[in-house]
């Protein structure tokens, strides 16, 4: 691995106008390896909107309840959130009633039915044909009270799963899950500044989000807006830094002080059988769908996507990944005990310039140290 060259990565995509600000690392078991850092005020203790990357924090507290007892894979969400108890399917525009129950495996996995309507368009075409006023306000509670668009377990799509996975931590916990996560995750980690609810001060040293013009400029929009006053999203709500997420990646990479091993090797390993993961679509027809690892017959742990065969880079096969919204993105590697993680604050989620910055550090990050004046 060589430093220079992922400080150089960082400084062209700068230069470039792929990215305004990047922070990006590298860590194994013990501690950081290396962090770099491009654009104003960005540093190891900058805030970033982490947003899906909330997801496997989520599925680490359900999984806690599931080695202490309080949940099993396989239970029935049903039993434990009534609005689960009776799930519709979306098919040709009109709902019918599910005939098998949600569980929790399903919401770890992505495979309960649920979508995002950005993402899926016959979703899309049933939400357009409601009354606006009827309509819940995105980012609530109630805007996750939504059809299936198949029956749980015989598919795989990107959707609202992991925020009901993190209302059902909570009614299994019988605490909030920003509570739950402080008390369970953040504090025993010592995780100081990842939360739904950034502080004044946090917001202080908050990084902008910013949007990609279609003449591939980018306009500031100023910081990312938190929703927890709605809920906690345990699909997508919340901020943290540089710093603190590592901690959170090592429990992947060494032994951990709040999962056991056991619980480790379930959520590194297969569970969506030979389905394939992986694909997000668009509802937009001017916003192409994102393939992660496209190509690949991916598969699915329980929070994770696991890479299957070795990456174009140098990624490990059954390498761990997932991203964020606005570019941010990480992949643990458990065959050379190491993970990595880049941040940005870019939209739309797939940005061009923001995936060739991603694609560029994780080459530097297999890459043997290049001789001086190479340019990557």
């Amino acid at each position: 691995m060589d430093e220079q060259l992922i400080q150089q990565v960082l400084n062209n995509a700068l230069a470039r106008g792929e990215a305004p600000g990047i922070a990006a690392a590298v860590t194994g078991p013990s501690g950081t390896l290396l962090e770099a850092f491009a654009g104003p005020n960005i540093n190891r203790d900058t805030l970033f909107w982490i947003a899906s990357m909330t997801k496997p924090v989520t599925s680490v507290a359900a999984m806690q309840l599931v080695e202490n007892g309080t949940l099993t894979l396989d239970s029935e969400m049903g039993d434990l959130l009534p609005e689960l108890k009776h799930p519709q399917i979306l098919e040709n525009n009109t709902l019918r009633p599910a005939t098998r129950k949600i569980t929790l495996r399903h919401l770890l996995t992505h495979t309960a039915g649920y979508a995002y309507p950005f993402m899926n368009p016959a979703f899309a075409a049933f939400i357009a044909q409601q009354d606006p006023k009827t309509l819940p306000e995105i980012g609530t509670r109630a805007a996750l009270n939504a059809p299936l668009m198949f029956e749980p377990g015989t598919a795989w799509e990107y959707g609202f799963s992991t925020d009901w996975l993190g209302l059902a931590v909570e009614a299994a916990s019988g605490i909030t899950l920003d509570k739950y996560f402080q008390t369970h995750i953040f504090a025993p980690l010592g995780m100081e500044d990842t939360t739904f609810t950034p502080t004044p001060a946090q917001i202080a040293r908050q990084a902008p989000l910013h949007q990609r013009l279609p003449d591939d400029t980018l306009r500031p929009k100023g910081p990312a807006k938190p929703f927890a006053q709605h809920f906690c999203s345990g699909g997508g709500g919340l901020f943290s830094t540089l710093a603190d997420y590592q901690k959170f990646l090592r429990i992947f990479l060494a032994p951990s002080p709040i999962l056991s091993p056991a619980s480790i090797a379930a959520m590194s390993t297969n569970q969506i059988g030979p389905l394939t993961a992986g694909y997000m679509g668009s509802a937009d027809p001017a916003q192409p769908g994102i393939n992660v690892n496209p190509g690949q017959d991916n598969k699915f742990g329980l929070g994770f996507l696991i890479y299957p065969g070795k990456g174009p880079f140098g990624r490990s096969p059954g390498s761990l990944t997932w991203s964020g919204l606005p570019n941010t993105y990480f992949w643990i590697d458990p065959e050379i005990n190491l993970a990595a993680i880049i941040l940005m604050q870019i939209l739309p989620a797939g940005d061009t310039g923001a995936i060739k910055t991603y694609s560029r550090f994780e080459k530097a990050v297999y890459a043997a140290p290049q001789p001086a004046g190479d340019t990557p």
